[in-house]
């Protein structure tokens, strides 16, 4: 198991995904502990962006439950149906929000994050197993290369749901 990460020297996300994306497969290749995975997966995607939060809200309960993050505290249930993150679960898609003051019905788990990209992860059957949510201090931080990217990350956790 890999105990650190090699990242280029650059700023351009999709070089840095490039380069990350197999470094996180081979982390979670031989790991059969979801929460592990999870928790590492976070770390990684923290460590290579510095984003101000990056983690995970699984379903449970009928509402979406904080799990593996980095980042400051977090709110730990949200129900289907609010925020952005109830937004993606809802719709089954991707969701860039460039400035989360504008969203409706955002929910502010900190005044710090700006921007917002949220991702669904489905279980084999189509349903949505969780969110990976991802927040910056940045406005209008996100774009389509996360967006690909960032889905290209969960394929590799659906592999393993």
């Amino acid at each position: 198991m890999a105990e650190s990460l090699t990242l280029p020297q650059t700023t351009h996300r999709a070089e840095i995904y490039s380069a990350l994306l197999p470094q996180i497969d081979s982390l979670i290749e031989s790991e059969s502990d979801l929460t592990a995975n999870l928790a590492n997966i976070s770390a990684a995607l923290k460590e290579a962006f510095n984003f101000f939060w990056v983690g995970f809200y699984l379903t449970k309960e009928g509402q979406l439950v904080l799990g593996p993050f980095q980042g400051p505290i977090a709110c730990t249930r949200i129900p289907f149906h609010k925020g952005v993150c109830g937004a993606s679960y809802t719709r089954k898609e991707t969701i860039i929000v460039p400035d989360v003051e504008a969203f409706p019905g955002h929910i502010a788990c900190s005044s710090a994050s700006k921007s917002e990209i949220v991702l669904p992860i489905f279980h084999r059957n189509g349903t949505v197993a969780m969110v990976l949510d991802v927040d910056s201090d940045l406005l209008n931080d996100f774009s389509e290369v996360d967006a690909e990217w960032l889905n290209r990350m969960i394929r590799l956790i659906e592999r393993k749901l």
